[in-house]
């Protein structure tokens, strides 16, 4: 499919009955679900994964309640979030750096990873935030939300929202100053 086809009109394909359509949906937003959906996830691929397949489903069940006079995207990456949301309080899995750092080191890399390696700082410094605070800014930064799509994706007020992703900011800024500082003494 073209890319520059626009989600309403995947989304109007799927609607007349054209399955490979969702194919091309899915292709459109696997590879930033997924990638967003690691990061909630404190980085379990495992978990990240079934969030998204479980949001494609709910997607492909629900695509009837969409309202099209709205954007996509947000409405799909509300449901990312709460699936994500999902899977963290069914699992109870809240994983400590430590533990995080660990698994880093020995997990395989997949072949998603290389595509996202210029960033790895980044998502680094982003795994170090508050959970409140890494989703805002993964759907600010990362995906080019507005804050107001935040506030309406993850059901909250548009001045905690601003308020998350300006102490997120911060931290990230900290954080990567902090180790740009260590790197460069290690140069040195």
């Amino acid at each position: 499919m073209n890319g520059k086809v626009k989600d309403s009109e995947i989304i109007q394909q799927i609607r007349n009955g054209n399955q490979l359509a969702f194919r091309d949906l899915y292709d459109l937003y696997f590879e930033y679900a997924m990638r967003v959906a690691t990061v909630v996830m404190n980085h379990r691929r495992a978990d990240a994964n079934d969030a998204v397949q479980e949001t494609f489903l709910r997607v492909y069940q629900n695509l009837d309640r969409y309202d099209d006079s709205r954007p996509f995207k947000p409405w799909f990456y509300k449901i990312l979030i709460n699936e994500c949301h999902r899977i963290l309080k069914r699992d109870g899995k809240v994983i400590s750096i430590e533990i995080l750092e660990s698994m880093k080191k020995n997990e395989h890399v997949s072949e998603h990873s290389n595509t996202f390696a210029e960033y790895d700082d980044l998502y680094s410094a982003i795994e170090h935030l508050e959970h409140h605070q890494r989703i805002p800014i993964i759907l600010k930064y990362l995906n080019g939300f507005k804050e107001q799509e935040i506030a309406e994706i993850m059901d909250a007020n548009l001045n905690t929202i601003k308020s998350r992703v300006f102490k997120g900011k911060q931290k990230l800024k900290h954080f990567l100053n902090r180790n740009k500082e260590v790197n460069d003494n290690g140069r040195s």
